[in-house]
């Protein structure tokens, strides 16, 4: 008498694949200058969300008689020329500083990206009127070019991040059509145009998630050169402008009393390099995250 054994088939347990965003976040924490850099910008980024909370002054009040106090436990900065308080008027800039910075960055990158899709598209006529006049705008130093814009414009904040967007859109639209001429003729397009696709669709669709690393990367670098920008400008007394505390401003106000003060231009220019240097690191961590030849 023969017993049966019943053989059920074995279940093959596959580990679910990661998402490309929890992939790259992982490989982000990895890298110690992309952490860093992050680490910097979550720093300042929650300084700018709780400023009205973090003032110890009302940063435009004046205190003629404790003008060029030294830091200490009552101004932890110390206080400017006009007896106002370093510590709240670098709180309260902070604000702007990252508004400049990203809001000039994001309008120049939409048109820069759109213009770059369509010149790598389509290529002939359009491909080369669009990149001749971006040509002609990067033949310019970026701070010059946004001089000369807010020169004509005249100077505020809004006109400040209109000079600067204006000099970011050539360079989003260059990387752009670049990445999007290596890409437009692979298989996975072609089917897609031979399906009938639109060339809307193919564009915003297809081609623009695939060149969007390049274009990530750049954005984090082109802040941190707008932030500089702006507080170029802002130095120069075309950005914003007095009584309102912006980095550059306050640079400027200082400078004529730092050598027997040397706080007043002591802790904004701490403030801006520290900006800086956190978007330069993580834009570093972004593109070895991203760079498909580095991953195992």
């Amino acid at each position: 008498m023969g017993s049966t054994v019943n053989q059920s088939p074995e279940r093959e347990e596959f580990a679910k694949p990661e998402s490309r965003f929890k992939s790259l976040l992982k490989r982000m924490i990895r890298n110690k200058s992309s952490l860093i850099g992050a680490c910097i910008l979550i720093f300042f980024l929650l300084i700018a969300a709780f400023a009205p909370f973090l003032m110890t002054h009302d940063p435009n009040s004046t205190d003629v008689l404790n003008d060029f106090q030294g830091p200490s436990s009552e101004n932890w900065f110390g206080t400017d020329h006009n007896g106002r308080d370093i510590f709240s008027r670098i709180i309260y800039g902070t604000h702007l500083t990252l508004y400049v910075g990203t809001v000039s960055v994001a309008v120049g990158a939409v048109f820069g990206i759109v213009l770059g899709l369509l010149a790598g598209y389509y290529g002939r006529i359009l491909d080369s009127i669009i990149m001749r006049v971006a040509d002609v705008l990067l033949a310019f130093p970026g701070i010059l070019l946004a001089l000369a814009i807010v020169s004509a414009l005249g100077p505020s904040l809004n006109n400040v991040i209109i000079a600067l967007a204006i000099y970011n859109i050539p360079v989003f639209a260059r990387i752009t059509r670049g990445s999007v001429l290596e890409v437009k003729d692979v298989e996975y397009i072609q089917a897609v145009r031979a399906l009938g696709a639109k060339d809307a669709k193919i564009l915003f669709q297809h081609l623009l998630p695939n060149v969007s690393s390049p274009i990530i990367v750049q954005a984090s670098l082109q802040v941190a050169t707008s932030i500089l920008s702006a507080a170029g400008l802002s130095f120069l007394g075309l950005g914003v402008q007095p009584p309102t505390p912006e980095w550059g401003a306050m640079l400027n106000s200082g400078r004529s009393y730092m050598w027997d003060n040397p706080h007043l231009t002591l802790f904004p220019g701490i403030a801006l390099v520290l900006v800086v240097l956190g978007f330069n690191m993580l834009g570093d961590g972004l593109r070895d995250a991203l760079d498909p030849r580095s991953k195992k």
